[in-house]
C-alpha cells in the first residue's frame, strides 16, 4: 500500500510540475483541487441509543470518560474528534456567533463540540460521533445520514444483546447510497456469551435489507475490557487489550483512512490526467501546423468562425434553458421544503394536544432536532439537485473540455457574487420566534471537505438551522404549559424558518446560475484562443523555410513526447489504483 501510495503521488506531483511549465492556470487549478482532496480522512460513528458508541470511541482513543456516555447529554451535539497536542473542547452553541471554549463536554444545547486530542489514531483520522438522542428514528437517522454522505467511511455501532432492529436495517440501507466503506462492530461481547449467534443473525439480515453491506467485516468489541486494560499493567494489561478486540478495529480504520488518501489521491491523478490529455492534443496539433498545410489552417478558421457564430446565436437560447431549468428546480425544492415544514407543523402540534403538565416543556427540543432534520435533507436535495444540473447543461457545452468546465465550475461556486452575510460559519440569529440560521461552507459539520458524492466534484455549502437563544427565551417568556401560546409560538417559529431557508433556496440557485454562466462563457474562450493559436502556428509556419519548418516540428514532437510519458506514468498509477475498490477487511479471530 506505501508503494502505492508513493507512485501515486509521484504522478501528481510530475504532473503539476510539467503544467506549471506549460499551463500555469491549469497547475493551479489542479493545485486547488489537491489541497481540497488531500484532506484527512473522517470516519462517521453511528448507532441507536445505548448501542456503546460512545463508549467505543473512548476505547478507540485510549481515553475513558472523553466522550460522555450518558444519554441525555452525550448524543445531543455532533462530537468532532481532530488531532491535537492536548485536550482542547470548542462548543458551537445556538445564538452565539463564535465557538466558546469548554472543559465538559456535557455542554447543554449545543449544536457541535469539537473536540482535540493527542490519540494516536486521530493521527491518521478524524472521529464524528453523531447525535443519537432518540435513536435511529427518521428524524435523527435524517440528521446521521447527512454527515454519513460527507464522510470518508462509517463506523456503525450494534450490539449483542439482539439482532439488528427496523430503524437500524432501516438506516443501513439508506446508507447504501451514500457511502461505500462500511465497518461493522458489535459491541458489549463481554456481557453476552450469545454474541456470535447474534453476529450471524446480522450478516444474514444484511444480505436481505442491504445486501451492499453483507460482506462487510464485523467486529466484535468489548470497551469495557479496553477499559480495564488501559487501568492495569503488564502481561494482564496486554491479555485485556487483546480480549477487547479494540486493536482490531484500530487498525481496520487506519488503514481504511490510508485507502482513502489513495482513493483521494487516484482521483486527483486522473484530473491531472484529462489536463495532460488536452495539452496533447494541443502538441499533436502543433506538429500537424508545422506542416504549414494551407487546407488545415481553413479548417481551423472555418471552425472558429462557427465557433463564435455558435456563441452568438445560441447565447440567448442557452441562457433561457438555463433560466428554465433554475427555475423548475427552484420550485420542486421551494415544494419540498413546504410540505417538509408542514409535516414537522402538524407532528408538533400533535404532541401539543396530548403533552401533559412538564411533557410541554420539552417542545423547543423536538421543535430544534426537527429543523435540523429539515435542513439536512434539503441540504442533499440541494447538492444533488446541482448536480443533476451541472451534468445537463455540461453536457451541451460545445464540445468543450469537461474537466475544464468543472474546475471552473467549482471556483465560480466557491467564489460566487457575494452578498452580506454569506460568510463560512456564519450563525444568523433570526429576531421574531428565534430561528438559527447557519449557512457556509461546512456550517453544520465543520467537515464538509472529508469526501464528495458523485460524480461531479462541486463544492457545497452546508446548511444547518435550528432554533437560537432566543427560540428558548420566546418560549420561557411566552409559553410555559399554556397549550394555545405553545400552538402560537410554533406557528411562529415554522413561519421564520420557511422563509430563511425559502430564502437561502433563492440565493443558492441565483449563484449556481451565475457559476455556470461563468464557466461556459470561459469555456468557449478557451477554445477560441486554442483555435486562434493553432492558425497563428500555421501561419508562422507558412512564413519559414523547410529548416525552420523542421525545428518547429522537432520542437512540438520533443513536447508531444514528453506529455505522452507523464500520461504513461499517470495511466500505470491509475491501473494499480483500481486494486483500491474497497473489499471486506479480514474478521479478527
Amino acid at each position: 500500500m506505501k508503494e502505492l501510495t508513493g507512485a501515486l503521488d509521484k504522478a501528481v506531483r510530475d504532473a503539476l510540475s510539467y503544467l506549471r511549465t506549460a499551463d500555469p492556470d491549469a497547475a493551479a487549478d489542479l493545485a486547488e483541487l489537491r489541497r481540497t482532496h488531500l484532506t484527512r480522512p473522517g470516519v462517521v460513528v453511528v448507532g441507536e441509543t445505548k448501542r456503546g458508541k460512545s463508549s467505543l470511541i473512548n476505547a478507540l482513543l485510549g481515553a475513558p470518560g472523553l466522550s460522555p456516555v450518558d444519554v441525555t447529554v452525550a448524543t445531543t451535539a455532533y462530537l468532532h474528534f481532530q488531532p491535537g497536542p492536548e485536550f482542547t473542547a470548542k462548543a458551537y452553541l445556538p445564538g452565539v456567533g463564535e465557538p466558546i471554549d469548554v472543559q465538559d463536554l456535557r455542554q447543554p444545547r449545543a449544536r457541535r463540540i469539537e473536540v482535540t486530542h493527542p490519540a494516536p489514531m486521530l493521527q491518521y483520522l478524524s472521529l464524528l460521533d453523531t447525535p443519537g438522542a432518540g435513536g435511529l428514528d427518521p428524524v435523527h437517522a435524517t440528521i446521521a445520514l447527512d454527515a454519513v454522505r460527507r464522510g470518508t467511511a462509517l463506523l456503525f455501532v450494534a450490539d449483542a444483546s439482539a439482532p439488528l432492529s427496523k430503524p437500524e436495517l432501516d438506516f443501513l440501507a439508506a446508507a447504501t447510497e451514500r457511502v461505500d466503506a462500511v465497518v461493522f462492530a458489535l459491541a458489549k461481547i463481554d456481557a453476552y456469551p450469545q454474541w456470535r449467534t447474534i453476529l450471524e443473525d446480522n450478516q444474514g439480515l444484511l444480505q436481505s435489507h442491504a445486501p451492499r453491506f453483507a460482506a462487510a467485516p464485523w467486529f466484535p468489541v468489548s470497551s469495557r475490557l479496553a477499559e480495564l486494560a488501559l487501568g492495569s499493567d503488564g502481561a494482564t494489561r496486554d491479555a485485556l487489550a487483546e480480549e477487547s478486540r479494540i486493536p482490531g478495529v484500530q487498525h481496520a480504520l487506519v488503514e481504511l483512512a490510508g485507502r482513502g488518501h489513495q482513493l483521494q489521491l487516484a482521483n486527483v491523478l486522473r484530473a491531472a490526467r484529462s489536463d495532460l490529455h488536452r495539452l496533447h492534443r494541443a502538441a499533436e496539433a502543433r506538429v500537424e501546423a508545422a506542416a504549414a498545410d494551407p487546407a488545415r489552417q481553413a479548417e481551423a478558421r472555418a471552425e472558429r468562425s462557427a465557433l463564435a457564430a455558435r456563441k452568438r446565436t445560441e447565447s440567448r437560447q442557452w441562457t433561457l434553458k438555463l433560466s428554465t431549468e433554475i427555475q423548475r428546480a427552484r420550485v420542486e425544492t421551494v415544494g419540498h421544503l413546504r410540505t417538509r415544514i408542514g409535516e414537522v407543523q402538524q407532528d408538533c402540534a400533535r404532541h401539543i394536544d396530548s403533552a401533559r403538565g412538564e411533557a410541554l416543556a420539552a417542545l423547543p427540543d423536538q421543535v430544534d432536532t426537527r429543523l435540523q432534520a429539515v435542513a439536512a435533507d434539503l441540504a442533499g436535495r440541494l447538492e444533488d439537485t446541482f448536480r443533476d444540473i451541472a451534468e445537463k447543461v455540461l453536457a451541451d457545452a460545445y464540445d468543450a473540455d469537461r474537466l475544464h468546465l468543472e474546475t471552473k465550475l467549482r471556483h465560480s461556486l466557491a467564489a460566487g457574487p457575494p452578498r452580506d452575510g454569506s460568510g463560512d460559519n456564519m450563525l444568523i440569529a433570526l429576531s421574531a420566534g428565534g430561528i438559527a440560521f447557519m449557512a457556509g461552507r461546512g456550517a453544520m459539520l465543520g467537515i464538509s471537505a472529508l469526501g464528495a458524492a458523485g460524480p461531479m466534484l462541486l463544492p457545497f455549502a452546508g446548511i444547518g438551522l435550528g432554533l437560537a437563544a432566543g427560540g428558548y427565551v420566546l418560549w420561557r417568556r411566552r409559553v410555559h404549559t399554556d397549550r394555545r401560546h405553545a400552538q402560537t409560538w410554533l406557528r411562529d417559529v415554522l413561519a421564520e424558518a420557511r422563509a430563511a431557508l425559502t430564502d437561502e433556496i433563492s440565493h443558492r440557485f441565483t449563484d449556481l446560475q451565475y457559476a455556470l454562466s461563468v464557466a461556459l462563457d470561459d469555456a468557449i474562450e478557451r477554445r477560441l484562443r486554442d483555435l486562434d493559436a493553432l492558425i497563428a502556428e500555421i501561419d508562422a509556419a507558412l512564413a519559414e523555410d523547410t529548416a525552420g519548418r523542421a525545428r518547429r516540428r522537432a520542437a512540438a514532437v520533443t513536447e508531444r513526447d514528453a506529455i505522452a510519458a507523464r500520461m504513461r506514468q499517470a495511466d500505470e498509477a491509475l491501473l494499480r489504483a483500481r486494486a483500491l475498490t474497497p473489499t471486506p477487511l479480514e474478521d479478527p479471530a
